[in-house]
């Protein structure tokens, strides 16, 4: 593993700066080492954990593909109250491919890929294709303003704690905007970890969407 090597390196030229004649300001110069050499470190442990996760995740290297049945796991059971008020659960769709999108109103990305998504949903939902989206950390009323903005008429859950994106364990849904889709046999099939387009997303769910359930 090369975070151990990059760790050391990163500390020895934090250390080396030790000896600058560069006044800081009144900042003792102890105190500037110590600094120094701390946010060093913490870069480095970020770097790495993000290492870590890399590896222990399976799909990483498949982002954006179909993943093979084999590997596949089953979707949690999502359930919550859309925008509009009412009540939401995915079994209601089995037996569906669903593509699952975590967004909010405030990122700017979603406003660049949310006419994409609604393309691919109009040019699918004739074939058992469903679209879902994710309202996180938002507001209801700007999040409805979004929607209308862009003609979105498929539903999304109003989710502000980020509750659902916690139910899909070793996938990862942390980065907004997120896109899973869901095959018809209920397991996630494909993450798209970033912004889509329609030629991104459209040849995956057609794809899915021919599969046998």
């Amino acid at each position: 593993m090369a975070c151990p090597s990059m760790m050391v390196t990163v500390l020895r030229a934090a250390l080396s700066r030790r000896s600058t004649r560069r006044s800081w300001g009144r900042t003792p110069a102890g105190t500037r080492h110590r600094l120094m050499v701390a946010a060093a470190g913490l870069l480095l442990l970020s770097a790495c954990s993000g290492g870590v996760a890399a590896e222990q995740n399976p799909s990483q290297s498949d982002f954006g593909g179909v993943l093979p049945a084999q590997e596949r796991v089953l979707a949690p059971e999502v359930t919550g109250t859309l925008l509009d008020g009412s009540e939401f659960t995915l079994t209601d769709w089995a037996g569906k491919v669903v593509v699952i999108n975590f967004w909010g109103s405030w990122c700017g990305p979603c406003r660049v890929e949310a006419p994409e998504l609604r393309a691919v949903y109009e040019a699918t939902k004739a074939s058992g294709v469903e679209f879902l989206g994710v309202d996180v950390k938002d507001q209801r009323q700007l999040a409805i303003t979004f929607e209308q903005r862009f003609g979105i008429d498929y539903p999304s859950i109003f989710d502000p704690r980020g509750e659902v994106a916690l139910l899909f364990q070793n996938v990862p849904t942390n980065a907004i905007p997120t896109t899973l889709v869901i095959d018809r046999a209920g397991r996630v099939a494909s993450v798209f970890p970033r912004p889509l387009r329609e030629e991104d997303l459209l040849p995956v769910v057609t794809a899915l969407a021919e599969e046998a359930a």
